[in-house]
């Protein structure tokens, strides 16, 4: 891998690390990277841990390349989406580790991940579409209603809180919050968790429960690709 991700592989767990050095914004060459490490992570039947960089995990989709005009931005919403499917789909536990503020398209992904651990501390966390003038796809839209309580989705989605850690959990962000000096630490024994479980009958479980809903998401993204936000 080159410069945006590392992968590290050890005892049966894949590290993914972004770090673009600024606030991992979600750009071709990162989700390049990203597919990439995944391919490896698959190949190797490892658990993943996906990070982000010290202070944040991802600001959401790169806005320069958002701003290049409506195919560029249909094609990288698209990649957005088709890696957090892959990753609901993903035969392994993927543990999630935001490692800071945790944004749009970054919270989407956190949203995808089979468990989530949020750094305490003075960071935001949540879905700004709605604040920077953007619709929501339908994809994010589904994604959303799957994994958020209902009682917050309104909340999330069509408001635009956004979110302490601390408050990010009963959003549905988060499953637990953790010192930042910790979260390796936290991250280390959600894995020893996960590796207790028979990984054929998790990749099973996982797909065989998300079926209809994976199916939904197929159908969300082709509709994206056709028909822009308004």
């Amino acid at each position: 891998m080159s410069n945006l991700v590392t992968v590290t592989i050890d005892s049966g767990v894949a590290t993914i690390a972004m770090d673009d050095g600024k606030a991992n914004v979600l750009s071709h060459a990162m989700w390049d990277e990203l597919e990439a490490a995944f391919d490896q992570a698959e190949e190797a039947k490892a658990i993943v841990v996906l990070k982000g960089r010290a202070g944040i995990f991802s600001g959401g989709f790169d806005l320069k390349e958002m701003n290049k005009g409506v195919e560029n931005s249909l094609i990288l919403t698209s990649r957005g989406s088709k890696m957090a499917r892959r990753i609901l789909s993903f035969p392994t536990p993927v543990i999630a580790v935001s490692t800071g503020h945790c944004i749009a398209m970054g919270a989407f992904l956190m949203l995808a991940c089979d468990y989530r651990i949020g750094a305490a501390g003075e960071f935001k966390v949540g879905l700004n579409e709605t604040i920077i003038g953007m619709t929501m796809h339908n994809f994010g839209i589904e994604l959303a209603r799957y994994r958020l309580p209902l009682n917050y989705f309104n909340r999330c989605v069509i408001n635009a809180e956004i979110w302490s850690p601390e408050d990010a959990m009963p959003a549905g962000f988060y499953d637990r919050i953790a010192p930042v000096d910790s979260l390796d630490k936290a991250a280390e024994m959600a894995a020893q968790v996960f590796s207790q479980l028979d990984m054929k009958a998790f990749n099973g479980t996982k797909n065989k429960s998300r079926k209809a809903f994976l199916e939904l998401l197929d159908e969300c993204i082709e509709a994206d690709l056709i028909a822009p936000p308004m």
